[in-house]
């Protein structure tokens, strides 16, 4: 990544954090308001930076696994010389997946038309689970092979639009199959121990028995809708038509699913974390958040939740530009912006934290803040990312859809709390 970027990073952070520290106790309110106004328009373009940065470094994770799956591709490739004749196309050339996939699409379908190289490096490049098809009969009776790279596109913009999609957040179960499934839970933190006497009775009343109860995962669809594409602008467009599509239905497979694991009701949807979550605390501002107020939500998650390496605050980006002018009882500030040359992200008061755009902003009486173990929260994956393509039904146009199942439920509802705001 541009050390020029990142140098402007860290001196953007400097004059934020320089422009609210001009605000003193005597500082009048139009000079106040107005220190105020250049410490958020500096952040505005912190912002813009450090999407920059990130743009970078996924271009530069993105072509590296291209040139890897290139150098991969022509080494299986490669002519073996004891083969005797070249199996080629014309010298220098190969016949990579994507050529013969497009190739596919201008014969419509007629795998008898492909050259045999070009059907070997149709069927090498898809692999068993990526392999769909209009109809299950044969080939020519709508056989559609999408190329695997939609779908692994489709599962990083799920990511990306939506944190509570991340395994790396929250606790994953990907399932072949849509059963239910039962998640045994107990909470045994208020059953006591009783003092014993010598020679003293026991008791034997059942009053100390262990108390079970159990959580359920089911698992909910939600697709698409079909998405038209025209034969000819499969064949002419300059962009990459199938890895745009991609893109966009992972977008809009991710923002559902996140919306329902952050608020879904758990009638017929996901019991989303803010709707699962137990209260920590409730503000005194209806708009607004002090650092009293965090202490205590933190405060309010036991210590054996603190501990664990999913443990972090969530809320939305408006939320977070609240939080950045925030100071400590010691005049620092508790937002720390990370070292992204290091790898080190932000934090809040140490902890790490999620931007997740489906929580509300500061408002009245609105769960603006999460915070605790978030690998309590169950995510319950069915299957990958299915997409369906039809051909024959739009002929000549390609219809295109995207579908997921999924479920989502907090398994202990004392390891992610919520700060709410006033009512009034």
């Amino acid at each position: 990544m541009s050390k020029e970027l990142i140098e402007k990073r860290e001196k953007l952070v400097a004059d934020a954090r320089s422009a609210l520290d001009e605000i003193k106790k005597n500082t009048d309110e139009a000079r106040a308001a107005e220190l105020e106004k250049r410490h958020d328009d500096i952040m505005v373009e912190f912002d813009k930076v450090d999407g920059q940065i990130a743009r970078e470094k996924r271009m530069a994770d993105a072509q590296k696994r291209i040139d890897d799956a290139a150098a991969e591709e022509r080494a299986k490739n490669r002519p073996n010389p004891g083969d005797g004749e070249g199996r080629g196309q014309d010298d220098g050339e190969q016949v990579t997946y994507r050529s013969a996939f497009h190739r596919y699409v201008q014969v419509a379908g007629d795998m008898s038309a492909l050259s045999s190289e070009e059907r070997a490096a149709l069927q090498a490049g898809v692999a068993s689970k990526e392999a769909r098809a209009q109809t299950t009969s044969t080939p020519s009776a709508g056989g559609y092979t999408v190329p695997t790279e939609l779908s692994n596109q489709i599962i990083k913009s799920m990511k990306a639009w939506g944190p509570m999609y991340d395994e790396d957040i929250c606790t994953a179960m990907n399932t072949s199959a849509g059963n239910p499934i039962d998640i045994p839970t107990i909470d045994d933190t208020g059953v006591p121990v009783a003092k014993h006497t010598e020679a003293g009775a026991v008791t034997d009343d059942g009053g100390s028995d262990a108390t079970f109860g159990k959580k359920t995962l089911n698992a909910y669809a939600y697709d698409t809708e079909w998405v038209k594409f025209s034969w000819e602008l499969a064949q002419d467009s300059i962009f990459n038509f199938e890895t745009l599509l991609g893109d966009l239905l992972g977008q809009r497979l991710g923002r559902r699913a996140n919306l329902e694991l952050t608020t879904g009701d758990g009638t017929d949807d996901p019991n989303g974390i803010v709707t699962a979550s137990s209260l920590g605390k409730t503000a005194t501002a209806t708009a607004a958040i002090t650092y009293d107020e965090i202490i205590d939500l933190v405060h309010s998650v036991d210590p054996a939740y603190r501990q664990s390496p999913k443990v972090r605050f969530m809320f939305n980006d408006t939320t977070l530009g609240a939080l950045r002018k925030l100071k400590d009882a010691e005049n620092r500030y508790i937002w720390s912006a990370g070292d992204v040359q290091n790898g080190v992200p932000g934090s809040i008061l140490g902890y790490r934290y999620s931007i997740n755009q489906a929580m509300d902003s500061l408002a009245a009486a609105k769960k603006v803040m999460l915070f605790g173990d978030f690998g309590k929260y169950f995510v319950r994956k069915v299957g990958g990312v299915v997409m369906f393509v039809a051909r024959e039904r739009f002929a000549p146009d390609i219809g295109l859809l995207g579908l997921i199942r999924l479920d989502g439920e907090l398994g202990d509802t004392a390891g992610v709390k919520h700060l709410i705001t006033a009512a009034t």
